[in-house]
């Protein structure tokens, strides 16, 4: 496990455009199929990154808070099944069902969409608005597997609920931490 952080995207960065498939509904999923009325969260993860494990219930808890609220959630594994098989999509559908995943877990096998994200680590969280602009990149929240501080989702909470509730949102963002993306 090598310690990553976040690149930081710029803010206002347009959507990238994918089309993958969704391990866990068995077709292929665009990002116009997955985007909100009011905003669209694209998280980067993996099955076996102890940072996604340490996290995995509240991302579940924030997509069940947010989509009735009108917030498309997705999450994409982009890592090389070849040296890391326990990531490979048949995984990825175990995964969603085990932990109750019901938004779309897309594999993104020649890791182009995680380029186009930029994104480097999992977790690796995107939020853009109904316009499909970035307004937030970055961490969960403070905790981390051996920190001690509680998964409360705090930062990630905040950014959702300044699209939902039409609330100013700090440009001063932490970066996730994670394992890094693994790259063929």
């Amino acid at each position: 496990m090598s310690l990553t952080p976040s690149n930081m995207l710029p803010l206002g960065t347009k959507a990238p455009y994918f089309l993958l498939p969704a391990t866990n509904f068995n077709r292929n999923i665009s990002f116009h199929e997955i985007k909100g009325k009011k905003g669209t969260l694209v998280i980067f993860m993996c099955n076996h990154c102890p940072f996604v494990l340490h996290v995995i219930e509240e991302i579940v808890m924030i997509a069940n808070d947010y989509r009735v609220q009108g917030i498309g959630i997705v999450a994409i594994s982009s890592n090389d099944i070849e040296k890391y098989p326990q990531d490979s999509p048949e995984k990825m559908a175990d995964f969603a069902l085990n932990n109750k995943i019901e938004f779309p877990y897309l594999f993104d096998e020649s890791q182009e969409v995680a380029k186009a994200y930029d994104a480097a680590c999992t977790p690796d969280f995107y939020l853009f608005d109904n316009q499909d602009k970035l307004i937030y990149r970055g961490q969960l929240d403070d905790s981390r597997p051996s920190n001690g501080i509680p998964v409360s989702g705090s930062d990630l909470r905040n950014a959702i609920d300044s699209i939902v509730y039409n609330r100013h949102l700090n440009e001063v963002q932490k970066p996730s931490m994670g394992c890094n993306i693994k790259w063929k």
